[in-house]
């Protein structure tokens, strides 16, 4: 996205922010990294950042209907695919059943005047006025019709869709429900600096609402800003979703303890293993750049461990020494987190849980045999899908040998008094004593 005439304030401006991004996401690129690009090349002041992600989120959660609506409009794709963006864009936020702060016509309006401010777009104003409008005439039965096709129906591809059915045949509607709600803001306390009560009574004295939901989680009324979040500059809080705060507990966790941490980036785990124990942690990632990630949060924390880049598939970054606990959060299709990243759902393919679980095997038999005889070893994946989840953790507990301990299993975000948590899978073992 070039540097634009419209006004970064205008609805206009995010919207055709928006469409670049959901242009690049079609294209192959995960969401933040487009939303990155779109940023940096338009000059985006942080107002204009903030909507410009808004409208890309909200398209991403209703993409399928948006491109069903608009494939019932158009004779066939609109081109450039940035005009289909748009299309899209515009549609969702019309649609959107968490409503969009701005009135239909309003939408309209500023979509024409996006395509008009835009060189390759602008011969095409008078299309884009003409499948908005005609929408807006036509609106209950195109929606009818529209929501014939599953993909519109549920904001999904029909594999997933399918996928979903046949691994929780009773729960799978409300899973694809809660993955198209607006996740909640869930902060982690730092029970070494304060607790849950008195972080509560600070917000409270804030005018901040919120409630407790474990017994470090405490999720916010209202998503704000994390630098508008009391105490987060200070260490005194942590944004970490409520399954995602189960991890550092279930290590059983004790003062001098030799820990790794596998695949750490971008080190919500590693900070909350640290304020609960006094421990010898590396955490390491394939990635040096997420790497960063994981310092700038011990720095905000004050906290320390060893970072280091290595592949968790391979020992050429290890010392030899056994470690006391293992999290081994290996890489998945982030299936159990779409609610956060709906991009996810347009990004992956059939075949991706498979290849991953493959992956995922040999991290978890390499890091097995660096874990001291008696230790402990947790296995943690945000995915919803068997064959990287309970398949895998049956698979390798024959493998090993290994014994297999009281853990939560598979977290399913489904109904609404559940949707504190994403979809994460746990499975805890013991090596036996030697």
């Amino acid at each position: 996205m070039r540097k634009s005439p419209l006004k970064q304030e205008s609805l206009a401006f995010g919207l055709l922010g928006a469409a670049h991004a959901v242009t690049l996401v079609r294209a192959g690129t995960a969401l933040p990294q487009a939303l990155a690009q779109v940023f940096e090349r338009a000059g985006a002041t942080p107002q204009a950042r903030g909507a410009i992600q808004d409208i890309a989120y909200r398209t991403m959660r209703h993409l399928g209907r948006a491109e069903t609506i608009v494939g019932r409009l158009v004779k066939k794709a609109p081109e450039p695919p940035l005009l289909h963006g748009l299309l899209c864009c515009a549609m969702a936020l019309i649609v959107d059943p968490f409503d969009a702060p701005y009135g239909d016509f309003t939408v309209v309006d500023q979509a024409v005047t996006a395509a008009s401010s835009e060189r390759d777009l602008a011969p095409a104003k008078g299309m884009v006025n003409a499948i908005l409008r005609r929408f807006l005439r036509e609106q209950d039965t195109l929606l009818h019709e529209a929501m014939k096709d599953p993909a519109a129906a549920w904001d999904y591809p029909l594999w997933w869709i399918d996928a979903a059915k046949a691994a929780y045949p009773d729960d799978w509607q409300a899973i694809l429900r809660a993955g198209n709600a607006p996740p909640p803001l869930t902060l982690r306390v730092n029970r070494r600096k304060s607790t849950v009560p008195a972080y509560l009574k600070l917000l409270e004295e804030r005018g901040v609402s919120a409630q407790a939901i474990g017994p470090s989680a405490v999720r916010l009324e209202q998503p704000t800003p994390v630098a508008r979040i009391p105490g987060f500059a200070d260490g005194l809080v942590s944004v970490q979703d409520a399954a995602a705060q189960l991890a550092a507990p279930l290590l059983d966790l004790a003062d001098g303890m030799r820990v790794l941490d596998a695949c750490a980036a971008p080190g919500g785990k590693t900070g909350h293993i640290l304020e609960t124990a006094d421990v010898d942690l590396l955490a390491l990632d394939a990635d040096p750049k997420r790497l960063a990630r994981i310092d700038e949060n011990l720095v905000r924390l004050k906290l320390r461990a060893t970072l280091r880049a290595g592949d968790a598939a391979r020992d050429d970054w290890w010392d030899g020494r056994p470690y006391d606990r293992i999290l081994a959060d290996v890489p998945c299709t982030a299936s159990g987190i779409v609610r956060r990243h709906p991009d996810i759902r347009w990004l992956r393919r059939p075949g991706d849980a498979t290849q991953l679980a493959t992956l995922s095997r040999e991290i978890l038999d390499n890091l097995w045999k660096m874990l001291r005889p008696d230790g402990k070893f947790l296995f943690v994946t945000c995915s919803l899908w068997p064959e990287e989840s309970e398949r895998q953790a049956a698979a390798f507990a024959e493998r090993h040998r290994a014994i297999r301990l009281d853990a939560p299993g598979q977290l399913l975000p489904t109904a609404e008094a559940d949707r504190d948590h994403d979809g994460l899978f746990y499975a805890l073992f013991r090596k036996p004593a030697a």
